[in-house]
């Protein structure tokens, strides 16, 4: 197994965004790689466009992957007020590198990235991973309703 690289990106994710950069700043064709990765691990995130990829990245407040060599294996995402609230979106974790730790690493970069590290309610959901996060201190809600509108 070749060496797991974790990249914190910029806001945005302008390499991964526009140049399709992976570890070490080298073109990997990454955002069609997030795009297969999506397609292939995450049911609620399949058929997701390139175009729509841009754009959920480029108004992400923090960005996290993983990747094995020039193939990524995790991912995730979040947006913050920065004070108030935060919601993290997309963790991924590749169904051959489950069970090593890289979920946690994942959403605790996240959590600890700058935009999000001081703010007083992070928020998530998820469809059959309620144990997994309840690990790292997420608590099911139920005074609330979570309510949706489709376009």
């Amino acid at each position: 197994m070749k060496k797991i690289f974790l990249i914190k990106h910029a806001k945005g994710a302008l390499g991964l965004r526009i140049f399709g950069l992976g570890p070490n700043f080298k073109p990997t064709r990454g955002l069609l790689k997030l795009q297969r990765f999506l397609n292939k691990n995450a049911f609620w995130a399949k058929n997701r466009s390139i175009n729509d990829l841009r754009k959920s990245l480029a108004n992400s407040d923090a960005i996290i992957s993983l990747w094995n060599g020039n193939e990524i294996v995790g991912f995730g995402r979040a947006l913050s007020d920065g004070i108030f609230r935060a919601v993290l979106w997309d963790i991924v974790i590749d169904k051959n590198h489950q069970g090593k730790g890289y979920g946690k690493l994942i959403v605790n970069n996240l959590l600890n990235s700058r935009k999000l590290k001081n703010t007083k309610k992070i928020y998530l959901m998820t469809t059959n991973k309620k144990l997994f996060y309840s690990q790292i201190d997420f608590k099911e809600v139920t005074t609330q309703s979570l309510l949706i509108r489709e376009l």
